[in-house]
């Protein structure tokens, strides 16, 4: 029992725990609330246009569209199911509405330029400029990521493209050098922009993309923590096959409390990765560092410990969940085959509104009224423990919700509430099998007791059956739709779950208690398991009372009957049984109860004569 005091309470307290320390506010929109969030089509939201633009002036095919479309559909789902909506609009736009109050953060994220490269690191510094920069041009090797000052003659050299002969220079530089580590490739026009970077200036942090791949780099780290020059690009984004988030092993093999990435490359990825870490895990910091570049600007430069010859490698540090989550979500979904310009950003009301939530509760609340008729109708005061678990299963589902709400992004759509509504019914059906089991045993002339016990190994396995299909079901509609129909199939899945925990943990222990309740025990005509209303065979309980009509003694049976739990005798078939066998010795247990079904049957018969 304490089992399912916990199950039911620890939702519960979670939920409050977060809504006091981590509560939702105007500053902090994903935090914790009461209330589980609401979709687009309920709550509404802000909807982002995005214009596709390549970055080599090539035309944008409807399959790069598509690509496109799929990968900002996994960045916005990334944390779970949002119900945001997401299509194409004419050739180069793509539109995405987003429930609730976006941040820019989210809309940086979507409307990012995915150009993820791996760099060598060749110097890392303080974000602060070196020397005051003067007007002559001096740039990085792209040139989108120039030094800045803070006059107007910093800005012109953070602005300024590299000159031919810079680029010359550095291209020869690159060519001469033994290794992509090689610290001659740095030239005095990309020391001078590494000097004059500022990258405490959020201009300088706002990336951009666009950086050649074969020249050496000048960027800050996306915090503004470092400024780099990296080396030319050895690894790019596109072999990187995955990265997910996790705690890491220790040295032992067990879970550690370290959170860090983990990456997997393709088969060119892997030969490119093991050469650039084996080269780089003998050299002196920083240049054994390998730098992430997403837009032009440094995710994380993990130092090479060992080299990585299985194309699986770690990047652990100082990570928290999100950091760590954060960064993988980059890698993960840092491919698009296209850039994209936000055009547009506004706000706007629900599709369907608060009039469609409350017919959706109104409709929910109506099955809900039926089922409790139904239950009462059929069960009697028994009726009330299945009302008793819908409320529970309900308030749980509710907790879940809102959990998930706050933990993982998840929104209530309308489907959403349509896939609780038919869930009640679900619900319902595993209360009715299990009390129509026990009422079957009841039947066969077991006491309530063992009713319930023999009841519920039987209605566990058609439970487990049952709900194993609307599980699977559920499962596969969440994976193989998108949209509103993964909300109805998410919530579907997840009150089938619930309602196994209910009935295994709060529905047949409450019943193991009822069954020694005198009320239930007894069988009361209000109980719902009473003998008249089971059609039972009476039962002798001793002191010339029985568990159920006498009119019964004359169908049971005599000779097959089973143990003491189905004894079916009158009090004058107990007095008229011989206790004594005709050779004289004393019957034994079976003997006797052979003689009282006797005899019980030829009572029953002398009572129908008379």
């Amino acid at each position: 029992m304490l089992l399912t005091i916990l199950t039911i309470l620890l939702p519960f307290g979670a939920l409050l725990a977060g809504w006091q320390f981590d509560g939702k506010s105007d500053s902090n929109p994903d935090g914790a609330s009461l209330a589980p969030g609401l979709a687009l089509d309920l709550q509404g939201g802000t909807q982002v246009i995005l214009k596709a633009v390549t970055s080599d002036g090539s035309e944008i095919t409807p399959e790069a569209m598509e690509e496109a479309i799929g990968v900002i559909r996994q960045r916005v789902d990334a944390n779970g199911v949002t119900e945001a909506e997401i299509a194409s609009q004419g050739d180069k736009q793509i539109v995405v509405e987003i429930p609730g109050k976006v941040d820019p953060a989210t809309v940086a994220l979507i409307s990012q330029a995915a150009q993820m490269k791996f760099r060598p690191v060749l110097t890392i510094g303080n974000p602060v400029p070196t020397v005051q920069p003067s007007a002559s041009p001096s740039a990085s090797g792209d040139g989108a990521d120039a030094a800045a000052g803070d006059d107007a003659a910093a800005e012109d050299a953070a602005a300024a493209e590299p000159t031919k002969e810079e680029i010359a220079e550095q291209e020869k530089a690159i060519k001469e050098a033994t290794d992509p580590s090689d610290l001659t490739q740095i030239t005095p026009s990309v020391q001078a922009a590494y000097d004059a970077l500022d990258c405490t200036d959020p201009k300088n942090r706002e990336g951009g993309g666009g950086d050649n791949p074969n020249l050496l780099l000048v960027t800050c780290d996306q915090t503004g923590a470092a400024k780099y020059i990296l080396g030319p690009v050895e690894v790019d984004g596109t072999d990187l096959t995955s990265a997910t988030s996790g705690l890491q092993p220790g040295p032992n093999g067990a879970v550690s409390n370290v959170w860090g990435v983990n990456l997997d490359f393709n088969a060119d990825g892997t030969t490119k990765f093991r050469e650039t870490t084996t080269r780089l895990t003998p050299l002196e910091p920083p240049r054994n560092q390998f730098a992430i570049v997403l837009d032009g600007l440094v995710v994380s430069a993990p130092s090479s410990n060992d080299p990585i010859t299985n194309g699986q490698a770690s990047i652990t540090g100082s990570f928290t969940r999100d950091t760590a989550a954060t960064l993988a979500n980059q890698l993960s979904f840092g491919s698009l085959p296209l850039t994209f310009e936000v055009e547009g950003q506004n706000t706007i009301s629900a599709t369907l509104g608060s009039e469609q939530l409350q017919r959706g509760l109104f409709a929910g609340l109506i099955g809900l009224a039926l089922v409790v008729v139904y239950s009462l109708f059929q069960y009697r005061t028994l009726g009330l423990l299945t009302v008793l678990s819908l409320v529970v299963a309900g308030a749980m589902t509710y907790v879940v919700i809102a959990l998930l709400s706050w933990g993982m992004g998840y929104r209530l759509s309308l489907p959403g509430i349509a896939g609780l509504i038919v869930a009640i019914g679900f619900t319902a059906d595993s209360f009715i099998v299990y009390f129509e089991r026990i009422r079957d045993e009841l039947r066969d002339g077991r006491t309530l007791r063992l009713a319930v016990q023999r009841g519920w190994l039987r209605a566990r396995r058609t439970i487990y059956a049952a709900k194993a299909v609307n599980l699977l079901s559920a499962v596969i509609l969440y994976f193989m739709t998108v949209g509103g129909v993964r909300g109805f199939a998410f919530t579907l899945g997840l009150t089938t779950i619930i309602d196994v925990m209910v009935v295994i943990w709060f529905t047949h222990p409450v019943m193991e208690l009822l069954a020694k309740v005198p009320f239930f025990r007894d069988g009361h005509k209000a109980s719902g398991l009473s003998a008249d209303r089971l059609d039972v065979a009476p039962r002798y309980r001793g002191a010339g009372q029985f568990s159920g009509p006498r009119s019964a003694v004359a169908d049971a049976p005599v000779a097959d009957a089973p143990g003491p739990e189905r004894e079916l005798v009158s009090a004058q078939s107990v007095s008229k049984a011989p206790r004594v066998a005709e050779d004289g010795r004393r019957m034994t247990i079976a003997e006797r109860r052979a003689a009282e079904r006797k005899a019980a049957a030829e009572a029953a018969q002398n009572e129908e004569k008379h």
